[in-house]
């Protein structure tokens, strides 16, 4: 049952005050309502960006990472082995030998015998036989005897703060402050203006106005006293006007300056710290939200799409093509290439038919080339342009260059 007294209420923290409990939950809500679309903004563009990480820049990571390797690194990995190495492996071993060895063996034989018995075993044994029972000692008088003894005097100093100090002060300020600057300083210095300082001052413009045709020496006279009470009048009211500085210096930090600092103590800083731990929370509970959202969509996604997708790419799309590509496809290609060589034989044929008619054709129009025509005396030579023998019985050679086919180196 005293335990049970002891226990932290469920929702509390030790050290925090009834308003941090208050403020906690509807603030951590408010900033979960407001934190979750940036969350899951913020996710949607870092699944963007892995996917263009995962697309593009890694194959062109590594593309750039090979020419890298290829350029750079195997170049120096060779000059690194076949020269670096053993260029600095004599190195190494030239500073070992003149440099370490010596300090290893001064180190080894002179300063650790020396620190471990001559330093480190006295100061061991001084800790474990000496100092350890006196702080043990030290430690259960400061906490069985000192640590309570504080504590009741600073209780007895906190109440008598309270008894001897709060109290009278508050009471001062009540029934003794408030009243002396209203009516020690305000009624007299409103008295005095109205009954001492507003009838002299009447009575001296009366007086000057008065006595501004008299001599120069009763003019000068009435300045200087009047110069005189108006200066003692003065210092009357700049000391009354430092006395209400200070006291109005002291309302101000007393009712103004202490309440903010109390304020921005008690109420704000832990507002702030609220706020700034429920922007935590909130994140962190937008984050788990927003991947099982994520998580949820990409299940839905691929039962919707994916799956029904990959069911007919695998059973329906995988089978038509195989049976497209080899029932249909190769076939329709052998066919084609066999129509096509048939084709281009054919067309082969035909021109070669035309090229042999069209030959025919102006053969039989202009005749065989080389005089092989039909009606002509073979041995008897036709007449030509540069000929001078003239034969009755002998037709005349034709005087236009007809002879050749024109078309016999076309074929």
């Amino acid at each position: 049952m005293d335990h049970g007294k002891h226990q932290t209420p469920q929702g509390y923290e030790p050290g925090e005050g009834i308003l941090t409990t208050l403020i906690r939950i509807p603030v951590r809500i408010v900033v979960l309502v407001l934190v979750l679309p940036a969350r899951m903004v913020w996710d949607g563009l870092t699944a963007l960006w892995h996917a263009a990480d995962r697309v593009l820049l890694r194959p062109l990571g590594r593309a750039l990472l090979w020419l890298l390797d290829t350029l750079v690194l195997t170049p120096l990995a060779w000059l690194y082995t076949w020269v670096l190495t053993p260029v600095g492996k004599a190195a190494a071993w030239l500073a070992v030998a003149l440099l370490v060895w010596p300090w290893t063996g001064l180190w080894r034989y002179v300063i650790v015998p020396v620190a471990r018995y001559g330093i480190a075993g006295p100061v061991v044994w001084l800790y474990a036989h000496v100092l350890t029972p006196l702080g043990h000692g030290l430690h259960w008088i400061g906490t069985a005897l000192l640590l309570p003894a504080l504590h009741g005097l600073g209780n007895g100093i906190r109440w008598l703060i309270t008894v001897l100090l709060i109290l009278p002060l508050q009471f001062l300020w009540r029934y003794v402050a408030v009243p002396v600057v209203r009516y020690g300083l305000v009624v007299p210095v409103v008295w005095l203006y109205e009954a001492v300082l507003t009838p002299i001052g009447r009575g001296t413009a009366w007086v000057l106005s008065t006595l501004r045709q008299g001599t120069a020496w009763t003019v000068g006279m009435l300045w200087q006293g009047t110069a005189w009470v108006l200066a003692q009048l003065w210092r009357g009211i700049a000391v009354t006007g430092r006395g209400l500085g200070l006291a109005v210096a002291w309302l101000v930090m007393t009712l103004l300056v202490a309440p903010l600092g109390w304020t921005y103590r008690r109420i704000l800083t832990p507002v702030g710290r609220e706020i700034a731990a429920a922007f935590e929370v909130a994140w962190r509970i937008a984050g788990y939200i927003s991947r099982a959202v994520g998580r949820a969509l990409a299940t839905i996604a691929w039962y919707l799409i994916g799956a029904p997708f990959s069911w007919a790419y695998r059973t329906v799309c995988t089978p038509v093509g195989h049976f497209l590509r080899d029932g249909v496809w190769a076939p329709a290609r052998r066919a084609a290439a066999d129509a096509g060589r048939a084709a281009r034989a054919a067309l082969a044929t035909a021109r070669e038919t035309v090229r042999q008619a069209r030959r025919d054709a102006w053969r039989a129009l202009v005749g065989a080339p080389g005089g092989a025509r039909s009606g002509e005396p073979r041995g008897i030579p036709a007449r030509t342009l540069g000929s001078t023998t003239t034969v009755p019985s002998a037709a005349q050679a034709s005087e236009t260059p007809l002879g050749s086919d024109p078309f016999a180196k076309q074929g």
